[in-house]
């Protein structure tokens, strides 16, 4: 153990005591260990020196090295976080379920809610803006999309005083508000280039498709029911199927829109890279104004974007900083310090927040 330039830390190299930012926030809690990512960070916040199990004696390696193993078998040992493991069981249950729609199997809603319900305890773990499920198969990314939303519209139930037994169903809503594109060809379906205008019609009408699937199924609610015609309805009546306007439109179904449009844009697709998740955010904001309902989305952005100073970003010019102070009239754009500078991107709108590296734990 020692304390070492920057300039003389090795990837690998375990960090032992917590490194603190210019402005006293921790960037590094102790026992993290150096990748291109953390160095990189080390020098973009100048930080003149941290204390590392150092790699310049043999005797040091290779207790460095024993740590490393020792972590590893750990890792090997111990199941994955909570969250993700049951995130990852919920995906492997819908495709499972989409599979058997297709086939004309009945839904197998006690199982589903089962497993939901098992996703759901763990859904303290899940933060909107920087949860991002890793390697997603392209014809995967419906089902992935679907158990987002349903973490998405468990608390948007929650943020807006619904009652507790709306908080399940909502969720469910998420869910199943695409089961009707089991119904739709798969060759449609996965179409990585633009459809053609008879293959979106065929598109749109997954909305009905997933109405007549779950109409009949008791254990559900009307909502969530409804949430799956009714969730490419828009607030001034331009949505489909039936074009209604947002006092006949449920709110599940404003949920799973709000839901449906930030994660449809924030994940990694075949044919595009993910966009920024705070400018999906702005994105959200502007169809508020006629299109999404105003102030389910402003308590979505509010909530979403309620982090606590010294989380660190990286900004469009790809230059790392520190969100030191958040406005409530522009919570996408907050405050961040660049190596003592601060930026104000309520100001600069040239730039936005790109991406979260990481978040002071409270």
């Amino acid at each position: 153990m020692s304390m070492v330039s920057v300039s003389q830390v090795k990837l690998g190299d375990k960090i032992t005591q917590d490194v603190l930012t210019p402005l006293g926030s921790v960037l590094f809690h102790k026992g993290k260990i150096v990748t291109p990512r953390e160095y990189e960070v080390l020098q973009a916040f100048l930080v003149p020196q941290v204390s590392v199990n150092g790699t310049s004696e043999k005797k040091e390696a290779d207790e460095t090295t024993n740590d490393k193993n020792q972590e590893q078998a750990k890792e090997t040992a111990q199941p994955k976080s909570s969250l993700i493991e049951q995130y990852d069981r919920t995906v492997m249950l819908l495709k499972s379920v989409f599979n058997q729609v297709m086939s004309g199997q009945v839904l197998p809603i006690l199982e589903i809610r089962n497993q939901l319900e098992a996703l759901l305890q763990q859904s303290q773990d899940y933060k909107i803006l920087t949860f991002s499920p890793q390697k997603v198969a392209s014809e995967d990314y419906l089902y992935h999309k679907s158990v987002m939303s349903a973490l998405s519209c468990y608390m948007m139930a929650q943020w807006n005083g619904l009652p507790k037994k709306d908080w399940m169903q909502s969720a469910l809503a998420g869910l199943l508000h695409d089961i009707g594109n089991a119904k739709i060809d798969r060759d449609i379906l996965n179409k990585p280039t633009k459809l053609t205008p008879e293959e979106a019609e065929d598109m749109k009408r997954h909305t009905v498709y997933g109405y007549q699937l779950l109409k009949n199924v008791a254990a559900i609610n009307e909502g969530v029911k409804l949430a799956a015609i009714q969730h490419h309805e828009r607030f001034d009546g331009s949505g489909y199927p039936l074009g209604i306007s947002s006092e006949k439109i449920h709110p599940y179904a404003k949920f799973v829109a709000i839901s449906d449009i930030f994660n449809a844009m924030t994940m990694k697709r075949a044919y595009r890279n993910a966009s920024s998740p705070y400018l999906v955010l702005e994105q959200l904001h502007q169809d508020s104004f006629g299109k999404l309902d105003p102030a389910y989305v402003r308590i979505f952005i509010e909530k979403a974007t309620q982090f606590h100073n010294g989380t660190i970003v990286r900004l469009s010019d790809n230059r790392l900083g520190e969100i030191v102070f958040s406005d409530r009239n522009h919570p996408t754009r907050p405050w961040v310090s660049v190596n003592g500078t601060i930026v104000n991107l309520a100001n600069e709108r040239q730039l936005y927040i790109e991406e979260v590296i990481t978040k002071t734990k409270v």
